[in-house]
């Protein structure tokens, strides 16, 4: 018997991740406030079921539900995508807390906020539990499982083995801080980044060149510390012992990001960020990330096959 998956936020996490579960067999109800996000969703998930050669059966599986309580009162688990704004994720769990049946397990889909700060308003909070899905989600396999202090580790082995079933990568993230796992390593390396190319080390291209063509050639078969043990750990210790104490510490946001927003440089959303992009530019990198992943998902679920 498959659990009834209910999916608040119908745009551009909420959808794909009620396309898993529908694809998997699970009944999903999807839910968003905003009545032309959600007339959207059908077309925009049935477009992920084509791009990863899916059977359509699974759309069938998804009803669209503009009513919040109709949407959750049956859910076994709920998963909220809304906006990565505190007080909008703070109120969609308070009213979880008061809508969703007892023993449903409400997750939370954010990329840095702390999950008790989530949840702070809902009684039991042993059923409260971050899921940190990766975008796209319904192409990078990643789903970080954050147990916050509250959080009994049966909710949280619980929502491992539903990911794990559906053909995700869950991992179980077993303290509650600003960022979880990836965020904080991926945030890290930007920081970086950013104070090479504001330090006039290198342009933002051949940063980004860098990091495809060199150790990003690698990293998907071999993480981080899989390469230190690789190399030895005395040679990453001598490389230590040179660099760290060399690596940017600016305390905050660094100025020539700041500087860059304030000037309204925001990336390909207007043509100019760290480095200009034309319309056609732009669009290309996203099929081909997008591509990429999907073919990536293929063969992955293949395999398993």
């Amino acid at each position: 018997m498959t659990d009834k998956i209910a999916v608040i936020g119908a745009g551009l996490m909420g959808h794909g991740i009620a396309q898993i579960f529908a694809a998997a067999g699970h009944t999903v109800a999807l839910h968003d406030p905003d009545a032309n996000i959600l007339a959207s969703a059908p077309e925009r998930v049935a477009a992920i079921f084509d791009l990863l050669a899916q059977d359509k059966v699974g759309l069938k599986n998804i009803s669209y539900e503009a009513d919040f309580a109709k949407a959750v009162a049956d859910a076994d688990f709920v998963f909220e995508a809304g906006p990565e704004k505190l007080e909008i994720k703070r109120a969609i769990f308070k009213n979880l807390g008061e809508k969703a049946k007892p023993s449903a397990i409400l997750c939370t889909n954010t990329s840095a906020i702390p999950i008790a700060q989530v949840g702070q308003d809902v009684a039991d909070k042993a059923r409260v539990v971050g899921t940190h899905y990766w975008n796209p989600p319904h192409l990078v396999p990643l789903v970080e499982v954050v147990q916050a202090e509250g959080t009994s580790l049966a909710t949280v082995e619980k929502t491992i083995a539903l990911l794990k079933a559906v053909g995700k990568a869950p991992v179980h993230v077993r303290r509650d801080i600003p960022g979880f796992i990836g965020n904080r390593l991926q945030h890290a390396l930007k920081r970086e980044a950013i104070a090479l190319v504001a330090a006039g080390v290198c342009d933002a291209e051949t940063l980004d060149t860098v990091v495809k063509e060199g150790f990003g050639a690698r990293m998907a078969v071999c993480g981080p510390l899989e390469q230190s043990d690789l190399v030895g750990l005395n040679l990453t210790l001598d490389i230590h012992k040179t660099l760290i104490a060399d690596l940017d510490r600016t305390p905050g946001p660094h100025p020539y990001l700041v500087e860059k927003v304030e000037k309204g440089e925001l990336g390909m959303k207007n043509g100019r960020g760290f480095r200009d992009w034309t319309p056609e530019q732009a669009a290309a990198l996203r099929k081909r990330l997008s591509d990429f992943l999907a073919e990536s998902a293929k063969a992955i679920a293949a395999k398993k096959r």
